[in-house]
């Protein structure tokens, strides 16, 4: 007997194995809203009159994001963020112009080069002498991100930066985090990071309900393009390992992401941030938050500012790759 919708009976075009459900074109575009819909209750993490920035790179996740927030009435403009990863990024960013374009919908364009005087592609290659290339440039550029997500928010007035981080990234993260069981990670590994300070922009991440298949599935049935092939520089990613073990058991077992990353989020994740206390500074350098070094007497310097001295005024000190706090 053939499938049908859960929701109305009609024909399936995807299953979501997980919740043992399937569903026609609009009934799987209205469960992806309504999975949004409910990250957002359950965590408060919009209000209405929230003027909400959604950091876009030009994949199925955030441009699938940005089209269901705007669905849902929310006042919402996009940020991109030029990597100088040659044409992908080039594409990346026109990819992001024309869905901005086909909805009326604002998009900021911020360079990495021009604004900080140095590449993706360029702290790839100064990994790659140190030895460290894949895990390296990709802190490099998740720093880069966090930094200048916050301090474009900030300056742009905005209440809230949303990220398209979905369950498959969600739980591939814990999964790491776990594995070198780094608790001063986990404990900032939420739905929401509230601005605990001035300086700092709440984050939310409204897809963290939903599977990367179903972020795809999302774009093919609404018909939004995006780029498919992954970041030439994630060669090495330890995160895609980790991924690459989930998938495997979530095909043995559907649900096992699901229920590791929300049996983390129930049971443990409070526990783990009521520990965080991570004490926060302002940067001598560039006067963004960071976390205040451990001796009174030395200026704290945020982490992008470590980096940025390191790539472009060529300071090979040892670099610590910290959280950037943004929320």
């Amino acid at each position: 007997m053939a499938m049908r919708c859960k929701r109305c009976r009609g024909p399936v075009v995807i299953e979501v194995r997980r919740h043992n459900a399937a569903f026609c074109r609009d009934c799987f575009v209205h469960y992806a809203g309504q999975q949004v819909t409910r990250a957002i209750a359950k965590h408060h993490m919009l209000a209405p009159t929230d003027r909400i920035l959604v950091a876009v790179s030009g994949g199925k996740d955030s441009l699938a994001l940005w089209d269901i927030l705007l669905g849902l009435g929310y006042q919402t403009d996009g940020l991109y963020l030029s990597l100088g990863i040659g044409a992908y990024s080039e594409r990346s960013k026109q990819l992001c112009e024309r869905f901005a374009a086909a909805r009326g919908a604002t998009l900021i364009v911020h360079d990495l080069a021009n604004e900080q005087g140095y590449t993706i592609p360029q702290a790839a290659a100064q990994a790659a002498r140190a030895g460290t290339a894949g895990r390296s440039s990709c802190g490099v550029c998740g720093l880069s991100k966090r930094y200048i997500f916050n301090k474009a928010a900030l300056d742009g007035g905005y209440d809230v930066i949303a990220t398209g981080h979905n369950l498959d990234d969600e739980a591939a993260v814990l999964f790491g985090n776990t594995l070198r069981w780094d608790t001063e990670s986990m404990a900032r590994q939420y739905p929401v990071l509230e601005a605990t300070r001035p300086g700092l922009v709440k984050k939310v991440k409204p897809l963290y309900r939903l599977a990367e298949r179903e972020t795809a599935a999302y774009c093919v049935l609404k018909a939004i393009d995006y780029v498919i092939e992954e970041c030439p520089l994630v060669a090495g990613n330890t995160q895609m390992r980790h991924k690459e073990t989930l998938n495997q058991m979530e095909e043995a077992s559907p649900g096992t992401k699901h229920n590791f990353l929300f049996g983390y989020l129930d049971r443990a994740a409070a526990l783990l941030r009521r520990a965080d206390g991570a004490e926060l500074a302002e940067c001598s350098r560039c006067g963004m938050v960071t976390q205040a070094p451990d001796d009174p007497a030395e200026a704290p310097v945020c982490a992008f500012c470590r980096t940025r001295a390191r790539l472009v005024d060529g300071d090979a000190r040892p670099l610590p790759i910290t959280e950037v706090r943004a929320g």
